[in-house]
């Protein structure tokens, strides 16, 4: 890809309760980093809600820390949409290896999805994309990135059973106050267009501005709108669309196309697994949300921007999906999350001759975020694999201890195994290290990745040892 990209995951965690949930994510925790010697864990406090020893940084680029009683894993900076899914899929490896040799399994796992049906409590799937400083933020701009982010559910939603929110509240979508099925996890949760702190108010668009980068060159776009992803396939067209929606945006070649009510259109989309998708433009006329995803792919194979190999495999697979969504939306099966669960429990009501009201399905809906493969309905299924996808550039490494060779996070990787290996003191971020007393690597341009440019560091001219 042209621009950096990563994930942000928060896992959800079920225990008895004699297990006592904040202890889980601790143990699991303590046992990555002290255990298993993942990364180095945080000698310092980061932030007021982020003391030292909540988290730190994994030898792989990424990142692991709890969140508000969440075990939340960020993956490297990648520039390959192969990278990004590949590391993404390493925190459920990481987190279901931690419960086995721990021995909390099968009574305690790890959900990868947004909501516990329980509290109505939510958690989220952020996305990350690095966005030039000078990219062109217009009204015009921002309302048609809006407007793609809420229309994207319809391959990037996650599917759930329920819901939160009262369809009254928002246009009904069928008929009836009862909504037993719905494209997006998150879609009831999203309260407005763009808005700075996301504890309050949780938005489209998230408007902080912290590059964690040369803030003179670059911007980085926070997403906090989406699902977690199980299927590969799904978590890589979400992340591919959206950095070419960006190559359009910062090329200033956007189509004009504007939603009334964007986080309004998003609900009423996923209120409707069966469509008909209808949603409401500025203009108060009605449009189909795959019509509005069509624009947005012409306009990205216009020959305005460059595809290159992600590009290319992004476009064709955009295209086969919506066409699919069209005709036969059974054949995404495998490919796309919302169908493919909807399939998997509708097959299970029809055989228990159950309703969609019945609670069993919201045990199934959770079954489905199993990160435990002997435990996940997803177990079986054929072509789900990220092998199988096709997407160009799929590294052979051990995505666990490895980073990308080709962003900063090779520079970081390096720079804490010889933090390790001189036993120094540190504190580390994504963008700037501090060794010893006063002595720093700077890593604010994050294509920086020649490990060469430390050799000073590891002749031993930073830093002093711990006592």
């Amino acid at each position: 890809m042209k621009r950096l990209a990563g994930l942000e995951t928060e896992y959800g965690c079920l225990a008895p309760e004699a297990f006592g949930l904040p202890a889980v994510p601790t143990r699991v925790r303590d046992y990555l980093f002290k255990k298993k010697k993942i990364g180095l864990i945080d000698l310092h406090d980061r932030d007021y809600d982020e003391p030292a020893g909540n988290g730190g940084f994994l030898f792989n680029g990424g990142r692991l820390y709890l969140d508000m009683g969440h075990v939340e894993y960020c993956t490297p900076e990648c520039l390959s949409l192969a990278d990004v899914v590949a590391y993404d899929q390493v925190g459920e490896v990481l987190l279901q290896q931690a419960l086995q040799e721990l021995h909390l399994t099968p009574e305690v796992s790890f959900i990868k999805n947004n909501i516990d049906h329980y509290t109505s409590a939510t958690f989220g799937c952020h996305e990350n994309y690095l966005l030039q400083r000078d990219a062109p933020l217009t009204r015009r701009n921002v309302d048609t990135l809006l407007t793609f982010l809420a229309t994207r559910i319809l391959f990037a939603g996650a599917g759930r059973v329920g819901m939160t929110l009262a369809p009254r509240r928002y246009g009904k979508s069928d008929g009836s106050d009862f909504v037993p099925y719905q494209i997006s996890q998150r879609s009831d949760f999203i309260q407005t267009d763009i808005y700075e702190w996301v504890q309050f108010n949780r938005a489209l668009i998230n408007a902080r501005d912290e590059p964690l980068a040369d803030y003179r060159r670059f911007r980085r776009l926070h997403l906090l709108l989406g699902d977690s992803n199980l299927l590969p396939f799904s978590n890589a067209l979400k992340v591919g669309s959206t950095a070419l929606i960006l190559d359009l945006l910062e090329a200033d070649a956007l189509p004009e196309i504007a939603l009334y009510e964007p986080v309004c259109a998003m609900r009423k989309i996923s209120h409707q697994p069966n469509g008909p998708w209808k949603v409401e433009l500025a203009d108060r006329t009605e449009c189909s949300a795959l019509d509005i995803l069509d624009r947005f792919l012409a306009a990205a194979t216009s020959g305005k921007i460059e595809l290159d190999a992600d590009g290319k495999w992004t476009v064709e697979a955009w295209a086969r999906t919506l066409d699919r969504l069209r005709h036969n939306p059974q054949d995404l099966i495998g490919k796309i999350d919302w169908i493919t669960k909807r399939y998997l429990l509708e097959s299970f009501v029809e055989s228990e001759k159950i309703t969609w009201r019945d609670t069993w399905l919201e045990s199934l809906d959770l079954e489905y975020h199993q990160i435990d493969p002997t435990r996940s309905l997803l177990a079986g299924l054929p072509g789900t694999s990220l092998h199988q996808q096709g997407l160009p550039g799929l590294a052979r490494r051990d995505f666990f201890l490895q980073p990308p060779p080709n962003t900063r996070a090779n520079l970081r990787s390096e720079a804490m195994r010889t933090i390790l290996h001189k036993k120094l003191s540190y504190v580390i971020d994504w963008d700037l290290i501090y060794i010893g007393e006063g002595k720093q690597i700077h890593l604010d341009d994050p294509f920086q990745h020649d490990a060469r440019t430390l050799n000073h560091f590891r002749g031993g001219e930073f830093g002093r040892r711990h006592p």
